[in-house]
Formats: structure tokens, sequence, C-alpha cells
């Protein structure tokens, strides 16, 4: 499952995101990993969620992002959620169609049982359509 906090820059998506997780803690029952472009919310976070820098790692296209993603779920079984703050960025998808790779997460979530919470700086209305279904919050 792919659930989306959209919104232009500056609107409080990094906030939405960081409540929800925290509030997935306790209603979790496998591991929770936040990714995100730097280690800055390391203490807004609880201490069961693993969070990850991402540009720790030489990721430079979406194919390696998703990659990435794959890698991190082939190594917890447990894991239940997936939050990504800053997912354009993070995904190398800056200015291009996120489309394919929305699918792509909504396939992966299905198989192995992950839900994916993303930020994506965009209003909802300029998202592709496969994606506005999944927005729970628009800023």
């Amino acid at each position: 499952m792919v659930q989306i906090i959209a919104g232009v820059k500056g609107k409080g998506k990094t906030k939405h995101l960081l409540d929800k997780a925290n509030t997935a803690v306790k209603e979790c029952t496998g591991s929770i990993v936040y990714l995100d472009k730097s280690s800055k919310h390391m203490y807004e976070l609880n201490n069961k969620i693993r969070l990850i820098n991402v540009k720790e790692y030489p990721i430079s296209s979406c194919e390696g992002f998703v990659g990435f993603i794959c890698g991190i779920i082939s190594q917890d079984h447990d894991l239940e959620m997936m939050f990504l703050d800053s997912f354009l960025r993070l995904a190398s998808l800056e200015g291009e169609d996120i489309s394919e790779v929305i699918t792509t997460l909504e396939n992966i979530g299905e198989k192995y049982h992950v839900t994916f919470v993303l930020s994506v700086s965009m209003d909802k209305e300029m998202l592709p359509e496969n994606a506005q279904k999944d927005v729970i919050i628009a800023l």
C-alpha cells in the first residue's frame, strides 16, 4: 500500500510524516523504517524507528532507489512500514513522471505486506492519476 502526503515545499509535510511514524510505533507489530536525506530528524523519531540517511549511499537513479528499498525489505522480514521523507529527491525523481515508481511501490508493498508513506513536494492536482488516489493528506 502507498499513502502520500502531498504539498509544495514548506507546507509542513515532514511534521505530518514524523507524527504518523511516531503514532505507527504504537500500532505496528513489525518494524518501521524512516528514510530521509539527512539524520536531522533523528531525535524527533521514536527510538524504535530505524532512521536511514539515504544520502550516505551511492544512489543516483530511480531504479537504484527501488533496488535500495528492496534490499531493506529483503533484510527485514518483519518490516511493516516505510516512511519516505522528500520522496522526489530520495528517488531522483525531481521534475520526472512518478507514476511508474508509484505502481512499482504498490506492487512491492502488496507482495511483501509493507505500507509506504511518502511525502511528495507537489500539489495533489499535479500528481499523476494513479498517485492521486493514494493521497491521505493534501497541504
